[in-house]
């Protein structure tokens, strides 16, 4: 272990340093370009640590200001995480923040403790206003403690109200000033009271004034840009960038932006979170991406890339990707190649597609391999040889549950009591939701192929997603108007059912008459699928929604975005329309009132705080925003 902690140490230290000079793009290869474009984005003052969202830090050279506070007992916090539900934990209200760290905004609430901390950074410069809010607890400190993260080396000096910060390199000589009601400095942090507002700049000179006049300017451009860009839909906008804002990281083990689902997740699933750590979730990381090109081509490049690069020795993309292992006895719903074709579209770069597109071509085949019985897909969880890093996971392998995490539904009711092929690894139960999406898969893998002149793949990713989608037929149920999942040993269908059962509309494998019985016989009967909030992981006619636990009964984003994209398939506007609207309502009540864009919602009253089991800030909860911006055109 000590080894392991001393390479680790090796390696962090030598992502501090000075940035790599610009390279010619001609005869790069992608992976030239793509490590070039994350030393790029890797640079300036934004709050990267995961550990903290009131961590200023500048890369590459991990100097840091580090926001802590005090309470009038002399309690300190130095952890600020957005959502964070443990006693005692600070209570944050995210605001504005920009891909870039060009603005920040965030207020905080601890032990009476009521503060606003507002950025803006322009290269070097970077300066910081802590304001107290109304019914702020006298007696309180702020703590200002410039320091060195993750190991890297840069002399840092503090003088009273003075710090200054110098690369080992020479190449950043930083002066900064705290000003506020100073108390005093000790053991290079700079204490000052509560009380009263508190000014950091650092790079630039400015007095108090004039700090606030810099950090406005950035405001008044971040409200600019972004109302000009997106009208009335500017908060559906908002919610989206600064979820993902406030999620994005570096990652100083591999060196790397990432966009991990929430920095609780991340920290809680880290080993050493004051050393860096991640975890990447394989559908989440996908939608992110999406999502992410909308405003930063760079970021969704970067998560698209960085999930695509878990891919497994078997040849799956891995359900969780961190720095220490990775799950290898499952996937995740196969979204991947979904994800690249949209970015692709947007941005046109066609190293982006290379880079990608062998992993995503042995993912492929590795679903017809690995979970193929009767002619369709099951979820399942295959055996492997174990890491000293992933015992708990030995819990749930080569079982239906296992399968369940496959599925990313984990506890859906669609699985209860399903039986398990433990020789061949898979739930007994051809999955329509799976089988769908594998169609799509195929077929956009296929014009992939097609675009990278792979014309003899691409023609075997034709055939095969025209047999999966000649074989979603056996599900089709004419009665009752719907795809249902199948009992591969009695050949029965199975009537529990959710969203992804609308799936094979993705796989464009219903007729339209068909999909219009789909969406008038299921999607919008109020006893199944729609009401106020939509869509529920269970219809409200079975006995688990009512358990409005997690998979059973609640609303999950990205079940909306999937459904939403098959009735793009089809001449269905008004239910196209309604769906879109329904989600933007649903992501706009707690965002208007909070703040927060909650990993699911519950199908009764639209709230995402009514359980402890719903991350507050989970990125992915965004795609409410991302469906409304798609209706009206904006992607």
């Amino acid at each position: 272990m000590k080894k392991i902690v001393f390479l680790l140490f090796i390696a962090v230290a030598a992502s501090c340093g000075k940035p790599a000079p610009a390279q010619n793009d001609t005869a790069q290869s992608p992976e030239k370009l793509y490590d070039r474009m994350q030393k790029d984005i890797a640079k300036g003052w934004n709050t990267w640590d995961t550990r903290s969202v009131l961590t200023h830090v500048l890369l590459p050279y991990g100097a840091a200001i580090d926001l802590n506070v005090v309470d009038k007992a002399g309690k300190r916090a130095n952890v600020f995480l957005i959502g964070e539900r443990r006693e005692d934990a600070p209570i944050l209200r995210p605001g504005a923040h920009t891909y870039d760290g060009y603005y920040t905004d965030i207020a905080a609430e601890w032990h009476g403790l009521k503060f606003r901390v507002q950025s803006a950074a322009d290269e070097w410069k970077n300066v910081i206003i802590i304001t107290p809010l109304a019914g702020n607890a006298a007696g309180g400190h702020v703590v200002v403690a410039p320091k060195n993260l993750w190991h890297c080396y840069n002399r840092i000096h503090t003088s009273a109200n003075k710090f200054s910060i110098h690369s080992i390199d020479t190449v950043v000589k930083l002066q900064g000033v705290v000003n506020g009601d100073f108390i005093g400095e000790k053991n290079k942090e700079i204490i000052l009271s509560a009380d009263k507002p508190v000014t950091i700049t650092c790079g630039v000179s400015l007095s108090p004034d004039e700090a606030q006049a810099f950090v406005q300017s950035h405001a008044d451009a971040f409200v600019e840009t972004n109302k000009e860009k997106f009208g009335d839909h500017y908060e559906v906008y908002n919610a989206m960038q600064n979820v993902l804002s406030w999620d994005n990281i570096f990652d100083p083990t591999v060196r790397k932006v990432m966009t991990p689902v929430s920095r609780i997740w991340n920290v809680g699933w880290s080993f050493t979170p004051e050393m860096g750590g991640f975890v990447l979730f394989c559908w989440d990381t996908y939608f992110a991406s999406i999502m992410l090109s909308v405003g930063s081509k760079e970021l969704a490049y970067a998560n698209a890339v960085e999930i695509t690069r878990g891919v497994t020795e078997e040849g799956f993309v891995p359900n969780f990707y961190t720095n220490h292992y990775k799950s290898r006895d499952r996937s995740q719903p196969p979204v991947g190649s979904m994800a690249v074709w949209h970015i692709y579209q947007k941005y046109k770069e066609k190293w982006f597609l290379e880079l990608l597109y062998d992993k995503l071509l042995s993912w492929n085949r590795w679903w017809d391999k690995a979970r193929r019985a009767d002619g369709l897909l099951c979820w399942g969880s295959t055996p492997f040889e174990p890491s000293m890093y992933c015992y708990w996971e030995l819990m749930d392998v080569n079982n239906t549950q296992g399968g369940a995490y496959e599925s990313g539904l984990d506890n859906s009711h669609m699985y209860d009591d399903v039986p398990f092929d433990n020789v061949r690894h898979i739930q007994k139960l051809n999955d329509a939701g799976l089988s769908g999406l594998y169609v799509m898969d195929c077929d956009i893998l296929a014009k992939i192929a097609a675009e990278l002149g792979r014309t003899k793949e691409a023609d075997e990713l034709r055939r095969r997603g025209d047999q999966y989608r000649k074989n979603l037929a056996d599900l089709w149920d004419d009665s009752l108007g719907f795809y249902y999942n199948r009992h591969i040993d009695t050949k029965t269908l199975n009537r529990r059912i959710s969203p992804t059962n609308f799936y094979p509309m993705l796989a464009q494998a219903p007729t339209q008459a068909q999909a219009e019985r789909m969406v008038n016989e299921h999607l919008l009967n109020p006893d199944e699928f729609w009401g106020e909030w939509v869509i529920p992981t269970t219809p409200r006619n079975d006995p688990a929604f009512h358990d409005n636990a997690y998979w059973r009964g609640r609303i999950w984003a990205p079940l909306n975005f999937l459904v939403y994209m098959g009735l793009r398939n089809y001449d269905l506007p008004e239910a196209r329309k309604a769906l879109a609207g329904k989600s933007k309502d649903l992501l706009l009540k707690s965002w208007m009132s909070d703040g927060y864009v909650f990993e699911n919602y519950s199908a009764v009253t639209g709230t995402g705080d009514d359980v402890g089991s719903s991350d507050k800030f989970y990125h992915w909860g965004a795609l409410l925003s991302f469906i409304a911006l798609m209706e009206e055109g904006y992607f």
